[in-house]
């Protein structure tokens, strides 16, 4: 039944992506696509290198036809030539907004099942073919309740993996307002699969009077560590009511069991900051780097009421001396169109001179446009070259 099922999702994947070829305008790689009319999303791009070289991506499924609220799904996919092509392996029940990593040689997938869901891990050592079943607290299932988080990068420092997280369970149950800031770790010699390993930080939760009263909330942290040495848990801040975007910085306890967050310094000014972004050190340009979505004027005057986060067009290579103040490097990608048009929630990874990319992109198919910016339906991969060389002309 699943090589059945294989089958008919090789076959489907084959005629659309023939008439995608035909298209000839969507930018990057096709890693997979699903027709706007499935009602069903592509969310939640998180990307890998195994030790071998070769490349694992996975996605999940959202919107009216998928199964996000009870059991979602997400799809497993791999590269051996760089990112040129792709190939599907295998589909996971009961995974969302789901993070992979390799750990120790390991392939590991971490998040919640479902939307507001138990956060599961599960661990595959065939290169993503086949997973690990969450069973118990022994085997897999780390937290139960309501999470919320994205497939954010999980880090190792300090002899512990870290992995931010945001509980759902309010006490305002709104989007945004539900979210209280947190931190996961564990040991990195510990057994990943066992609840007991795992440790969770004092949440912070939302809070109507942070900046200036001009709060929806925050949520998908980064795990970072400045100069100083100081680990931070840094956030998408949701605001409505100003294009001038910002990023929530608090900090982390150096035994990551208690949060802390002063409102009057915490809120930074980033560009791109209520969508999601991913920030990485590099070593050797001795900055930190992020892709964002940024907002140009011309397009805050053509669309001078639109809510901040409902701008993904355009993606930006952006570098910081300090993760403070924060630089354009380079548009990696962009298309004229605000509202159908978006590259979001990419996950990326420096590879040598390069940093790969993999994108949630929303993108005309050559017949039909996506739903919206948002609703995507494409994942796509992306390859930024020597981007430590590039000359800003911004």
């Amino acid at each position: 039944m699943k090589n059945i099922k294989s089958k008919a999702i090789l076959i489907v994947c084959f005629l659309v992506s023939w008439s995608v070829i035909q298209a000839q305008t969507v930018p990057g790689n096709i890693v997979c696509y699903e027709p706007s009319s499935s009602q069903k999303y592509i969310g939640s791009p998180s990307l890998v290198t195994l030790p071998n070289g070769d490349y694992v991506a996975s996605h999940d499924f959202f919107g009216p036809k998928s199964s996000e609220w009870q059991q979602a799904v997400s799809r497993i996919y791999t590269s051996n030539n760089k990112g040129k092509t792709w190939r599907y392996l295998t589909e996971i029940n009961g995974a969302f907004w789901s993070s992979l990593f390799v750990h120790k040689g390991e392939l590991y997938l971490l998040g919640p099942d479902r939307h507001h869901g138990t956060v599961l891990i599960r661990k595959s050592t065939d290169g993503g073919n086949t997973w690990t079943k969450p069973t118990n607290k022994e085997n897999g299932v780390l937290l139960t309740g309501e999470f919320h988080c994205a497939p954010m990068p999980v880090m190792e420092y300090n002899g512990r993996l870290w992995r931010p997280m945001e509980t759902a369970h309010g006490p305002v149950l709104q989007w945004g307002k539900r979210y209280g800031a947190m931190v996961m770790s564990a040991p990195v010699d510990s057994d990943l699969m066992n609840s007991k390993s795992w440790q969770s930080s004092t949440p912070i939760l939302y809070d109507s009077t942070f900046n200036n009263g001009d709060f929806a909330g925050w949520l998908e942290g980064n795990f970072v560590v400045d100069k100083d040495q100081k680990m931070w848990d840094m956030l998408r801040v949701a605001n409505k009511k100003s294009t001038e975007e910002k990023a929530a910085m608090v900090s982390i306890s150096p035994d990551g069991k208690a949060l802390d967050f002063d409102p009057k310094t915490g809120f930074i000014p980033f560009d791109g900051g209520s969508k999601k972004f991913v920030i990485k050190y590099d070593t050797l340009s001795k900055k930190y780097w992020t892709l964002v979505n940024i907002i140009p004027d011309k397009y805050r005057k053509q669309f001078p009421e639109r809510n901040p986060s409902g701008f993904r067009n355009i993606l930006m290579l952006k570098c910081s001396a300090d993760l403070k103040k924060w630089d354009d490097v380079k548009v990696i990608l962009e298309h004229e169109d605000v509202i159908y048009h978006g590259f979001q929630y990419v996950d990326w990874s420096f590879e040598g001179n390069d940093i790969i990319v993999l994108s949630r992109t929303a993108y005309f198919d050559g017949i039909t446009n996506a739903k919206n910016n948002h609703d995507a339906n494409y994942l796509t991969f992306h390859r930024v070259e020597n981007f430590r060389k590039i000359k800003s002309k911004i």
